[in-house]
């Protein structure tokens, strides 16, 4: 007879990702990312960090930058990453990420993180501050995934060259030293809405945008929600359906589609005969009603610090004993003296 039980924990595959804390999540990331990851906590073992240590290569306040981080850290909570069923810290928690960058910094080749687009186009945004981290931040993204052995990545268009990276150092570290590090392959979720800036949809939404019109925030309120839907970029057509020549229009779809699970031709039916109005008030709406329960359980959340203390501090241990395993084994074969 055979066994519907849930595999162990054991049996699961581990996903890991992170997410810097550098300002409140738009609806671009929880659509694109931080949504999926909430549905996908039955299936494997995830373990989700905030990227605080990646933070430092943009020069920011001392005291929003630690604010930012507890508000991260809350806000995964409030998109549903369950502390019961993942694993969720802060990564500068760990002083195991710290130590294994430099490990593989010292695996990594000066030309090839020259090579890293993501170094040419922040250094272009950035050129008063071209720091050694923004160069080496793929040596120590590399070290966040092999310390846990992580059999998936969630990759985006604009990582898949730091995966790659990820995966040459760790051949060229068990070549060199011994089999230790798994090899990471990419994880492609099922679902998930690449959304574009509402005021210039050939662009993505991005939390950096100037255009305070241009980006949602999860925590906005509904009637700024509604407000920003209303003057979101459409066209003159005045009908709803998708197409390349169409931007505005297929954005607001994309992310109507993704809140609402209808498909792009259900849409264009649902809104046939009918303005933008009605169909930007339509997707407005959708989002509001998606994003309320996030906005009140974060609120919560907020409200009670040793909660989230506590749980940042279980996180961090949990992580670090995992981690360590990976450390010393690493230091181990490249000739460290380790403490007895």
């Amino acid at each position: 007879m055979e066994n519907n039980a849930q595999k162990p924990a054991e049996e699961k595959k581990i996903i890991l990702s992170g997410i810097q804390p550098t300002g409140v999540f738009t609806l671009g990331n929880y659509l694109g990312a931080v949504r999926n990851w909430k549905t996908i906590q039955d299936e494997y073992r995830c373990y989700y960090f905030i990227a605080d240590l990646h933070s430092l290569t943009i020069q920011i306040d001392p005291a929003k930058r630690r604010q930012q981080t507890l508000q991260a850290f809350a806000l995964l909570l409030a998109c549903g990453i369950d502390p019961e069923k993942s694993l969720i810290f802060v990564q500068s928690h760990n002083p195991c990420h710290a130590e294994m960058g430099w490990l593989m910094d010292c695996c990594s080749q000066f030309g090839e993180l020259s090579r890293m687009t993501q170094f040419k186009d922040k250094s272009a945004k950035h050129p008063d501050n071209i720091n050694a981290g923004l160069f080496t931040y793929p040596a120590l993204m590399a070290g966040d995934i092999l310390l846990y052995q992580a059999d998936y990545v969630p990759v985006g268009a604009d990582q898949t060259q730091h995966l790659e990276f990820c995966r040459d150092i760790a051949t060229r570290f068990n070549h060199a030293y011994g089999e230790i590090f798994k090899l990471p392959e990419g994880y492609f979720p099922k679902a998930g809405a690449r959304v574009m800036s509402l005021q210039d949809p050939t662009s993505k939404m991005s939390k950096s945008d100037t255009n305070p019109k241009a980006t949602i925030s999860i925590l906005d309120e509904e009637p700024v929600i509604l407000k920003k839907f209303k003057s979101a970029v459409t066209d003159s057509e005045a009908r709803v359906c998708y197409r390349e020549d169409k931007p505005g229009v297929s954005n607001l779809m994309t992310i109507y589609s993704a809140v609402t699970g209808r498909t792009m031709d259900e849409i264009t039916a649902e809104f046939e005969g009918k303005g933008y109005g009605d169909f930007k008030a339509a997707v407005g709406q959708s989002v509001a009603d998606e994003l309320r329960p996030i906005r009140e359980k974060y609120a919560q959340l907020m409200q009670d610090r040793a909660y989230l203390e506590s749980l940042m501090r279980d996180g961090a241990e949990r992580a670090t004993r995992i981690a360590a395993k990976t450390l010393t084994k690493a230091k181990k074969r490249v000739g460290l003296l380790l403490e007895k």
